[in-house]
């Protein structure tokens, strides 16, 4: 009998990361634009807070950075890395796969009508350099996840309708093995930014997933106005516990009378915005953290950004939080300063996939001496440094690609190479 647990599968940083700003009502990304970006750096943080999961007791998995810059894409635009133009390449060397909770919707087996685990890969239409992921994408999720007896991995849902993955995707349940509902957060145009999660994407991403308990909940306008992008900087949920902000759904009291409803297990932690204001919220990424169960009976835990620790309103909260008799009892802060300098932090890179992790193609699966490995790759190959107006060096884009190649022999993954 399969052993359904939690594995969270990081985006490894890759060697293009930069600061190019391309991601419109991203705050971090757009405040940024045009900075010196580490990807040395970038990825050894990474690779760090992977490690303390691991030490944690969690089932720790990881993803290839894409091939970047991603010539076919700007061969379908009639240029290519050397004669593109600089707003084309930004677009074709963005190192955003690397926030994997963008890369698709997980329907563990237990919420599904044929009880496989279903992923379908997010389309990210919304962004022009998110929009050419899936392809890769796709090819890793597939070799990931290949024991069709347990796993379906679905190709996008077709544009115009645009989805963004499990950043916009909660799940509550009684515990990881247990059935469970299903919840498709999408936002409504209208505002000063792109409402990115498209109702109907949404409900397509649901029927190909095969879910049997769903709820679909718009998300509030106020905070995709205040920087919420997606519904993963205003909301968190694990097993039965669902954390949000106040101000994170536009009718909350119906969804969340829905979700009780639905699984009476159900905790609702809700963070008043007269305790943190949805621009402490957004700017710490309080709900950008990995809500986590703990082996043993140790509870439930926040992985948290720095960023958390050092805003006053966030941690006078949250120190509150554990000081109650509520689910929720660690804070372990985790330094992911270059992601969060870019508009992602640890929930953005990493996508949660319950599964028995004796069906996943092992060589997606974290160790520490895997670790050790790809640090001493990241270290060595890595550019230190990247400044968005050398993007066209070709030496820094031979160096990029020579950096991934390595990854990938290290790994046993060339076949990801073209």
């Amino acid at each position: 009998m399969s052993r359904l647990v939690e594995i969270n599968f990081d985006g490894i940083i890759g060697p293009s990361h930069n600061y190019a700003g391309l991601s419109l009502g991203n705050i971090a990304s757009s405040t940024n634009a045009g900075a010196t970006a580490y990807p040395r750096e970038a990825a050894l943080q990474g690779l760090a807070k992977m490690r303390h999961n691991l030490e944690l007791g969690l089932v720790q998995g990881f993803f290839m950075p894409l091939d970047r810059p991603n010539e076919r894409w700007l061969a379908a635009l009639g240029t290519d890395s050397i004669l593109a133009p600089r707003h084309l390449l930004s677009n074709a060397i963005s190192a955003s796969s690397m926030w994997a909770a963008n890369a698709a919707t997980v329907s563990p087996a237990p919420d599904t009508i044929d009880e496989r685990c279903h992923l379908t890969v997010a389309n990210l239409q919304t962004m022009p350099h998110r929009s050419h992921e899936w392809t890769g994408t796709l090819k890793q999720l597939r070799l990931a996840f290949a024991d069709p007896a347990h796993f379906a991995v679905h190709p996008p849902v077709p544009p115009p309708f645009g989805d963004e993955g499990a950043a916009n995707h909660m799940r509550i349940c009684a515990s990881h093995e247990n059935a469970g509902v299903e919840i498709f957060v999408y936002g409504v145009a209208g505002g000063p930014f792109p409402a990115r999660q498209h109702i109907e994407a949404s409900r397509a991403v649901s029927r190909l997933n095969e879910t049997q308990s769903v709820l679909f909940v718009q998300q509030s306008g106020q905070a995709i106005a205040a920087g919420a992008f997606h519904n993963d900087v205003v909301a968190v949920a694990n097993e039965y516990v669902l954390f949000a902000h106040e101000q994170a759904f536009e009718d909350a009291a119906t969804f969340y009378q829905d979700l009780r409803d639905r699984v009476p297990e159900t905790e609702i932690i809700v963070v008043p915005a007269d305790k943190v204001s949805l621009k402490d919220a957004i700017a710490s990424y309080l709900f950008n953290a990995q809500l986590v169960t703990l082996p043993g009976d140790d509870g439930m835990a926040l992985i948290l950004p720095t960023e958390a620790r050092d805003n006053a309103p966030v941690w006078s909260y949250l120190q509150e939080l554990i000081a109650g008799n509520g689910p929720i009892r660690k804070l372990l802060p985790v330094d992911v300063r270059q992601s969060m300098a870019n508009g992602g932090g640890p929930a953005c890179l990493r996508l949660r996939v319950v599964a028995d992790p004796e069906k996943v193609d092992e060589r997606f699966l974290a160790t520490p001496r895997k670790l050790d490995e790809i640090t001493k790759i990241v270290a060595e190959y890595w550019p230190k440094s990247i400044d968005p107006g050398a993007l066209s060096d070709p030496e820094l884009i031979s160096a990029i690609r020579y950096a991934r190649s390595k990854l990938l022999g290290a790994c046993r993954l060339s076949e990801l190479a073209d």
